[in-house]
């Protein structure tokens, strides 16, 4: 006798496309951040990008805790994650500040796009490969594109909390983003934040200190996470210093 043929599911449950859902919404807030870089609105397009950025943090969480993790959904997250961290923020700082020095700003802004996109392929080949520990171990290789995306974007959060100074002359705000770009693209090892574990007798510090950072957020949102990026750029060239070490060891 034959084995019948097992069909596809036909129907599925509204909790099933929640994650699908955040990642449509992330889409949107990327697209409406390009439009509001556009026409100039700086700080709404910004937001918009920490916006997808949360959602992006979720669907996939969400579609492993549900059980609804699909290769659909893989691939519509990773074409979400080029429009929002790679497309959206280099036209948004274009806009901003590199349309002064024309075509050297534009290429600057191509460079990061391409870098992201290519980050981005080579994420989802060592997914598919032997290599799949070097992206979900306790380090990324390189610089993540949600992160980076935040980085680039840095000089932008300087300005708004200083009243929208321009603090970086065009000129080195577009060597910044092609530098980022770069470390997209590089070996460096990245220490992933998915691997935090809390123990039980720290749970409690966890917590007054996140509801010490919230508070600083709610209060100094630029300044907060303008630190969170000196920070993070710390420990990126504190893990390229090593990386060489070990390199030449």
């Amino acid at each position: 006798m034959s084995k019948p043929v097992q069909r596809a599911k036909s129907e599925f449950a509204i909790f099933q496309l929640l994650p699908n859902m955040l990642t449509i919404g992330a889409i949107c807030a990327g697209l409406t951040a390009i439009r509001f870089g556009v026409q100039g609105h700086y700080l709404l397009a910004v937001q918009l990008i920490l916006v997808a950025s949360v959602l992006d943090a979720l669907d996939g969480r969400l579609a492993r805790l549900l059980g609804a993790d699909s290769k659909m959904g893989a691939e519509l997250d990773s074409l979400a994650d080029f429009l929002n961290f790679g497309v959206a923020p280099a036209l948004i700082v274009f806009f901003w500040a590199l349309q002064d020095v024309r075509g050297a700003g534009w290429i600057a802004a191509l460079v990061y796009a391409v870098c992201c996109v290519v980050r981005l392929a080579r994420f989802n080949v060592a997914g598919k490969s032997e290599e799949a520990e070097e992206a979900t171990g306790e380090f990324f290789v390189g610089v993540p594109a949600p992160a980076g995306a935040l980085l680039v974007m840095l000089p932008m959060y300087l300005s708004f909390a200083f009243d929208d100074a321009r603090l970086l002359p065009s000129v080195v705000n577009g060597v910044y983003v092609v530098v980022i770009g770069l470390l997209m693209i590089s070996h460096i090892p990245t220490w992933s934040f998915k691997t935090i574990r809390i123990s039980r007798g720290n749970v409690k510090f966890f917590l007054v200190g996140f509801a010490f950072v919230a508070a600083a957020f709610w209060t100094f949102a630029w300044i907060t996470l303008s630190l969170f990026c000196f920070a993070y750029a710390a420990m990126v060239v504190r893990a390229w210093f090593t990386h060489r070490k070990s390199l030449k060891g």
